[in-house]
């Protein structure tokens, strides 16, 4: 069933509505500046077939991607709700298990931020860890939220069966910690080695009493008596594999095992492996609900899986974009548009013309690609969080350069044969030769320099903190002193040069997309109400993922969408 409602006469909007308790997304098409009435139908066909006077601009939401910003850690309350953490997303999601529909979210107007893993509470309060500011949170049953600095990264949280509760830092540091419920008497270190390769992640107390814990870059699953003295003993059960470990009701090891073909159930004192189902690459963690199902859930597309008896899995929230950033538009083997989006751990491939899905790159990990800008064949990208620059073919699914200390990259692009590199950092835009790799400075003095745009060897530049679009050269010349081309935007982020050689600009502050005359400064809005500039957290960079802006060979403009993770394609009818 498709529900559809009318918000005036000249917008459509498609409801997603759930079927057969999984949820299911529907193309949305909004039609603007329509001379006429549109009527309303349900029928999708119909309503593609609508006819509008020459000059509309019809926007297009072509993708539409996950309704979760990845998905992390899981719990269920005792009322059998699943909870689950999304850090990427800055909420934790309630939802129901048998539907996939999501009940409720818990985000900064309500104390969480940035969680990675949660877990609840002998009293039945919500606990988490918020990876990106290295807090605990505590949501106590009468709603109120009490949060503690712990440590940079931290990540796993599980309670004892005796009801203390403990956390561990991952990939930056070592540390074990164990932490007062209540959040008032300071975290206690009890184990830490000072080596990152030695870090913890999802883990979980066994019947033993016993930790038991992955360590991911060691490729093992470890055994921790918290309670040794003179400090805690930890024994390697296997370096075989690694993943999130839990136990289910009676005692069973359960592990997400990447290197052991999925989903396995482990013995620690035997090493006997049995492999229980398959699971998707980015698989992330796990948790069992009262009746002993298992659902898993997935950084890399968001997704949530409830496992069967049999070993197949059920799509419970299905999966897709998770953070769309960059987008590059280049041509396909079909004569029309490949549409490669950075998606923070990997960069996805949608057609342009229908939005169906196409390669996925590999995992980039910390060199999560936030930007994207086209580069002959291949696709050039940043990472703030990784501080690199990389040249990635899509085709051949391989990096072909990287190039690192960077000061937080926010965009890059080529011009005249180097690269030109927005950098947060310094408040800089970089010029690296594209032979030699020897860096220069074209400007600074910028407080947050975003969004680049190049034609006939001019090129353009956003502040996203401004509101300001600078021309940094024109003709070829490098400007002694930037031109101010345009001001007063809300957050501009992506810039591109469309067909009349006007810039297009999308400003995430406002929800829009814009154009700028260059001969004039004027500025005349696209579209509006995009569902785009998702806020980002205290002290990360505010462009978060980067709303960005690509235009076709035809003339089709393609936006990206953070809110709610969706590609807009945007044409004007001749």
């Amino acid at each position: 069933m498709i529900s559809c409602q009318t918000t005036s006469p000249e917008t459509v909007t498609l409801k997603e509505t759930v079927i057969a308790e999984v949820p299911v997304t529907v193309e949305v098409t909004r039609i603007v500046e329509v001379a006429e009435e549109v009527e309303v139908t349900r029928d999708i066909e119909t309503l593609n077939k609508v006819d509008p006077p020459r000059g509309t601009t019809i926007v297009k939401e072509l993708v539409h991607g996950a309704p979760i910003h990845g998905t992390n850690g899981l719990a269920f309350d005792s009322q059998n709700h699943l909870y689950i953490a999304s850090a990427l997303g800055r909420e934790i999601v309630m939802m129901n298990p048998r539907s996939g529909k999501i009940l409720d979210r818990y985000g900064p107007s309500s104390g969480v931020e940035g969680p990675d893993d949660v877990t609840f509470g002998p009293d039945g309060s919500l606990y988490w860890t918020a990876i990106l500011s290295g807090e605990v949170g505590r949501m106590a049953p009468d709603g109120s939220v009490t949060t503690q600095f712990v440590a940079p990264f931290v990540n796993p949280i599980t309670f004892s069966d005796d009801g203390r509760l403990f956390v561990a830092q991952a990939f930056v540091d070592d540390g074990l910690y164990e932490v007062d419920p209540e959040l008032v008497e300071p975290p206690k270190l009890i184990l830490h080695t000072g080596n990152p390769a030695n870090h913890l992640n999802a883990f979980d107390f066994g019947p033993d009493g016993l930790l038991y814990a992955p360590r991911q870059q060691l490729n093992q699953i470890v055994r921790i008596d918290v309670d040794a003295e003179p400090e805690p003993t930890v024994e390697i059960l296997t370096d075989q594999f690694h993943g999130a470990v839990k136990f289910d009701a009676s005692g069973q090891l359960y592990v997400l095992a990447d290197g052991a073909d999925g989903l396995v159930q482990f013995d620690p004192d035997s090493g006997d492996v049995t492999v229980i189902a398959e699971v998707p690459l980015g698989s992330d963690n796990m948790a069992f609900d009262a009746n002993g199902n298992i659902y898993v859930s997935n950084f890399r597309d968001g997704s949530v899986l409830r496992v069967l008896p049999s070993g197949g899995t059920v799509l419970l929230s299905p999966g897709g974009l998770v953070a769309p950033g960059g987008i590059a538009v280049l041509p396909d083997s079909h004569a029309g548009e490949s549409l490669l989006v950075a998606d923070f751990w990997t960069v996805r491939e949608y057609d342009g013309r229908n939005g169906r899905s196409g390669i996925v790159g590999q995992d980039f990990f910390f060199d999560s690609p936030l930007s994207a800008s086209a580069d002959g064949e291949n696709v050039i990208l940043t990472s703030w969080f990784g501080n690199t620059l990389e040249v990635w073919n899509p085709e051949a699914g391989e990096i072909l350069e990287v190039h690192g200390d960077f000061a937080a990259p926010l965009n890059a692009i080529r011009f005249q044969g180097d690269f030109v590199v927005a950098e947060l950092g310094t408040g800089s835009l970089i010029r690296q030769d594209g032979n030699t790799g020897e860096r220069s400075v074209l400007a600074n003095g910028f407080a947050v320099p975003s969004g680049l745009a190049a034609a006939d060897d001019n090129l353009w530049m956003a502040d996203w903190a401004s509101g300001i679009i600078w021309q940094i050269v024109a003709d070829g010349v490098v400007l002694e002193t930037p031109v101010e081309i345009a001001s007063g935007l809300l957050f501009p982020e992506g810039l591109a040069v469309d067909h009349d050689n006007s810039l297009l600009v999308v400003e995430s502050g406002a929800g829009r997309l814009s154009r700028i005359d260059l001969g004039t400064g004027e500025v005349t809005t696209v579209v509006d109400e995009l569902s785009l500039g998702l806020p980002a957290p205290a002290n990360w960079p505010p462009t978060w993922f980067f709303n960005d802006v690509a235009v076709g060979e035809q003339g089709d403009i393609y936006v990206t969408g953070d809110v709610d993770n969706v590609i807009y394609r945007i044409r004007v009818r001749p």
